[in-house]
């Protein structure tokens, strides 16, 4: 069963739930109105005791998320207003961590930017292997969002995570199971039916998966959302400055940027 809602499409079968993010012609980017959308749907399916595992992928086999849509970045910004719009997906990505129920993200092609970090606060990663991750963070002048500074170095260890993230490496589906970040890899064409057999047999698993990841998450819904507030402050900062406008121009010129450090 599947209940539209344009950008977003929420399938259920067998306890488990997919959330599929529906704007392939924009890479399947976050607009504004698709986070708040995300931020309804999403804590509903936690409450649902129908759902026993939730699946995060994208539609089509180009992007699984390639995070902000760029016509919500480039220009000068009110400080109390992106700071309200960061804060507004902070429940979900809180609540993500937070429930017993096992999430799976299914990482269908490229993950950037903040689909980077919606793609790191699953439990569990399957990958195409034409899939690729990249933070694009530091070529636009801004911050690691979408918690993947917190995420990132407790998957793959702090040096590695700050080279990825400070060189603005891609990360193919091969290297990410590599380094631990990715469970399985399955080829483009079957990854669909793969991952979401996967899942499935996930959905179907005993009380002990969801009793487990609880205990490897206590202590950590504090720590991440005392990480998402600072985060949302830092960005706040780095959205007021040069580099950030230079960062979104470059990027729609296609050029290299001219960064001036401040």
């Amino acid at each position: 069963m599947a209940e539209a809602d344009d950008e977003l499409v929420i399938e259920h079968e067998a306890g488990l739930a997919v959330v599929r993010i529906n704007r392939p012609a924009q890479m399947n980017s976050l607009s504004m109105d698709l986070l708040g959308r995300m931020g309804v749907a999403i804590p509903a399916l936690i409450a649902d005791p129908a759902v026993r595992a939730i699946m995060l992928t994208g539609t089509g086999p180009r992007a699984f998320c390639a995070g902000a849509d760029m016509g919500m970045m480039g220009g000068p910004s009110d400080p109390e207003q992106t700071l309200a719009g960061m804060k507004s997906w902070h429940h979900w990505m809180i609540a993500l961590r937070e429930t017993e129920k096992l999430v799976i993200g299914a990482i269908n092609g490229a993950a950037a930017g903040g689909g980077f970090g919606i793609a790191m606060v699953a439990d569990l990663l399957v990958a195409a292997d034409t899939a690729v991750f990249k933070g694009a963070f530091s070529t636009l002048g801004v911050a690691a969002d979408f918690g993947l500074g917190f995420t990132l170095p407790r998957a793959i260890g702090e040096k590695r995570a700050m080279e990825i993230i400070a060189c603005d490496r891609r990360v193919s589906a091969a290297e990410a199971k590599a380094l631990g970040m990715v469970a399985e890899v399955f080829p483009a064409e079957s990854f669909a039916a793969e991952a979401r057999a996967y899942a499935l047999k996930l959905a179907a698993g005993s009380r002990g998966i969801q009793l487990s990841k609880r205990l490897m998450r206590l202590g950590d819904s504090a720590a991440f959302a005392a990480y998402l507030e600072a985060e949302a402050r830092t960005q706040t900062e780095a959205f007021q400055t040069e580099d950030v406008r230079e960062g979104v121009r470059a990027f729609q010129e296609r050029r290299p940027p001219r960064f001036a450090g401040r």
